[in-house]
């Protein structure tokens, strides 16, 4: 696409947001203007000891004034949340002059100079500082792993649409190291990676992963176009896939061509790494995604179930979020705000198609499908928050929030437009197939939602109306005030009338689900969320209460820490053991500290332990496990 017709094509809601928005007088808005001239980045990765990315950028440029933006708004993170605190050490140059710089007073992702005279190029010379720790963000360069998240490491000119700025990016890599990301590789001269030159839009959308230790999968073998798994891990032991494993994964691939009817790139890289220390992450991309997972993935192949939708997800994205995407999302650069409205689709039915994909797939058994299903629907049955704030309103929780935590997630609300989307989309599923007798589905809308242009990278933008049209082509309805009524409402509960359409229903028994086990596990806590209404670490810190349940109304809250049970020093096994006992009479006495405080408290609760599974209802049709099977 040229940048006339991207500027042309942006939509009437972009521009609503930019007038809202409106940029300071002293940063140029963008215009359809290609820039002159391809700007060079070069990006020093080998600081691994001190976690540090060095950047040499040069920049064509003319005397006179100058902005340069650093991203802000970040594709997939859905917030103003690019990490600019983590830029260092700016330092532009001019015919080997310094050129100083002034940040924008009120847009502080610019910076202003002004370029002497005589000058046609500008040298610039940061850094990009890696978190070294958890708590200052997500840690993207170890001593075996690191990421280059090039919209991270990237200045660019304000006054232009981002597809009308060509780059052309250089990697240095650690000696010896393998790499891989969408973009196109010119050539390697040893360590040194040397791209082909890009438009921005295409290079922030193609990450890399590089490692000490790697292996690549093809998942489509003597298909049309590539797709690779590319696995780096913190130990050579952790890339042994057996065969069965990687059939999964190239069922993954085979299931989605034949639920989308197309595909969108030239060749598709999962970018897989299996680390304890790497920043674990999930991020789509048109032609890529960003995974990251803790190590045991293949080798600890029976537990590691719970995770294994990641991959599904993030692939489904390359269509629904990357191909068609919310026509809130069409902005000209990366310091325009986006409207997430349309979230509920971009990544609720994403939600959706990734859990049924690593069904159909095999990456997840069946069973483990539904108790997954049944531990979202309880979750979000049990949501508090749903009396005064619609799921809807929780699409803008990445601009609100910035995904930082909760105290009282339950009663707050946070991201809930992935799951409880899912929800509604189970909904709509089981309904079209009602409707239809059966003859139709979610499996139609997918194909003729998705499948237009095919082989197009081109984004194609829709709006909620368009979605309401694609699903009465497919089973006409009343779906506009469905969908309205499912976002806009309070329930109460969660939305289950498309799993009890599915022949299921939820319910709750003493023993958790393997799913469940499993998630506690990796976690590390005891979830009794369903019975005194929160759950507790292997050492006592309390998580999650739920707003008014047993526990909030004894006082507790999620900065206080459990230190016995009855007369007992508290350990995970002996609370479980209280819970049981109360059925019988027996009060649940906790003694607990806040900060310096200890104190006694009695919970009111004689319900046992409830953990959620779903169960046949007799009688019904068995829709769900026809939604989980295979496509033929």
């Amino acid at each position: 696409m040229t940048a006339s017709k991207f500027a042309s094509s942006v939509s009437a809601a972009a521009l609503a947001l930019a007038l809202a928005f409106p940029a300071h007088a002293d940063v140029p808005a963008p215009l359809d203007q290609p820039y002159p001239g391809t700007i060079v980045l070069n990006v020093d990765a080998t600081d691994l000891s001190q976690q540090v990315f060095r950047m040499h950028m040069t920049i064509p440029v003319k005397p006179g004034p100058l902005t340069l933006l650093y991203p802000q708004w970040l594709p997939a993170n859905h917030g103003p949340n690019g990490p600019i605190t983590q830029l260092a050490g700016l330092k532009f140059t001019a015919n080997g002059k310094p050129v100083e710089w002034k940040r924008d007073p009120v847009q502080v992702y610019a910076f202003h100079l002004t370029v002497p005279e005589g000058a046609t190029s500008l040298e610039a010379e940061y850094q990009y500082l890696s978190p070294l720790e958890p708590g200052q963000g997500r840690i993207t360069m170890t001593d075996d792993i690191l990421g280059v998240q090039w919209i991270s490491t990237t200045l660019y000119p304000a006054g232009y649409v981002a597809r009308g700025i060509n780059v052309q990016a250089n990697l240095k890599l650690p000696a010896g190291w393998q790499y891989a990301t969408a973009l196109e590789t010119d050539n390697r001269a040893g360590d040194d990676v040397h791209f082909k030159s890009s438009d921005l839009e295409t290079l922030m959308d193609s990450p890399l992963f590089a490692g000490r230790y790697s292996k690549r999968f093809d998942l489509d073998p003597g298909g049309k176009v590539p797709v690779r798994l590319n696995v780096f891990a913190d130990s050579p032991e952790s890339l042994e896939a057996k065969p069965e494993q990687i059939a999964a994964h190239r069922a993954l691939v085979q299931q989605a061509y034949k639920l989308y009817g197309s595909y969108h790139y030239d060749h598709y890289d999962f970018l897989f790494a299996l680390s304890d220390e790497f920043g674990g992450i999930g991020r789509e991309h048109h032609q890529s995604s960003e995974n990251g997972v803790k190590p045991g993935y293949f080798t600890d192949w029976a537990k590691s179930e719970t995770g294994r939708d990641l991959l599904p997800h993030e692939f489904t994205h390359s269509w629904n979020g990357k191909f068609r995407r919310p026509a809130g999302q069409n902005v000209p650069n990366f310091n325009t705000p986006m409207d997430n409205e349309l979230l509920w689709v971009y990544e609720g039915q994403t939600q959706y198609w990734g859990n049924v994909l690593a069904a159909r797939s095999g990456l997840v058994s069946a069973a483990g499908a539904r108790d997954a299903l049944a531990a979202s629907a309880a979750r979000y049955d049990s949501v508090a928050g749903r009396a005064w704030r619609a799921v809807q309103d929780t699409v803008y929780d990445p601009i609100l929030n910035a995904r930082r935590g909760l105290g009282w997630p339950n009663w707050q609300r946070s991201e809930d437009y992935y799951v409880e989307g899912m929800l509604i989309w189970l909904d709509v599923d089981t309904r079209i197939r009602e409707l239809s007798g059966d003859k139709r589905s979610l499996d139609d809308f997918a194909r003729a939602f998705y499948s237009v242009n095919n082989g197009s990278h081109l984004p194609a933008f829709y709006t909620f109306d368009d979605v309401v049209a694609t699903l009465n082509q497919v089973q006409p309805y009343d779906w506009a005030p469905f969908l309205r009524a499912k976002l806009d409402g309070h329930g109460p509960g969660a939305p289950l009338d498309g799993l009890a359409r599915a022949g299921w229903k939820l319910v709750y028994t003493d023993t958790p689900t393997d799913y469940l086990k499993g998630v506690d596990d990796r976690n590390k806590v005891l979830d009794l969320t369903y019975s005194l209404g929160f759950t507790v670490t292997q050492d006592g810190a309390v998580r999650n209460v739920v707003w008014d349940g047993p526990a909030f109304r004894a006082g507790l809250a999620a900065n206080t820490t459990v230190m016995a049970v009855g007369d007992r020093v508290y350990k995970p096994e002996l609370l479980k053991a209280a819970v049981k006992d109360a059925k019988d009479g027996k009060p649940i006495r906790l003694l607990v500290r806040k900060g310096n405080v200890l104190r006694t408290i009695s919970l009111d609760y004689r319900g046992g332990l409830r953990y959620p599974r779903l169960e046949r209802i007799e009688g019904t049709k068995d829709r769900l496990t026809t939604i989980f099977s295979a496509l033929k």
